[in-house]
């Protein structure tokens, strides 16, 4: 039997950009790529303040996140599903953030408190609420005929 938590550990700890969904201040749902670090259940993004989906953070804190591997062959594919609150870290919790965020992230993609202040990046946090995996309606043990979202504790 697939234990569905592995498969959806595995294809966050494999992958290192995500889909980032939120919301504008008229409604209107806006998806943004960006690359992630995760530690247990906290997702971790640079970003500016300024670009568009930070500041639809900053209104509505509540995201959808999808990661998945776009390079495997059509009926391969294996996605999670992340529903979280999400935030710009605040400089009091910088220090401990960042090492978290970066721990064993090449130095390249590292930032340290003093380095982020020198930067117009920012980093942010989603805290997740609930994980889901994409469960295709063919697949051999699972599947029911019609692809769903199974929810899986990380």
């Amino acid at each position: 039997m697939v234990d569905l938590g592995e498969l959806a550990r595995n294809v966050l700890a494999t992958n290192r950009y995500l889909v980032l969904g939120t919301v504008d201040p008229s409604g209107l749902p806006r998806v943004s790529p960006v690359w992630f670090s995760m530690a247990g259940r906290e997702v971790f993004w640079l970003s500016s303040p300024e670009a568009h989906h930070s500041r639809n953070v900053e209104a509505r804190p509540d995201v959808s996140i999808v990661v998945f591997d776009s390079t495997v062959e059509v009926g391969k594919g294996q996605a999670v599903y992340l529903t979280a609150t999400a935030t710009e870290v605040p400089e009091d919790e910088l220090e401990e953030a960042c090492a978290t965020a970066f721990e064993g992230v090449d130095e390249a993609l590292s930032f340290t408190p003093s380095r982020l202040r020198a930067e117009p990046f920012r980093l942010y946090r989603a805290r997740v609420t609930q994980a889901e995996v994409h469960v295709p309606g063919r697949d051999p043990e699972l599947g029911t005929g019609t692809d769903r979202r199974v929810p899986v504790d990380l």
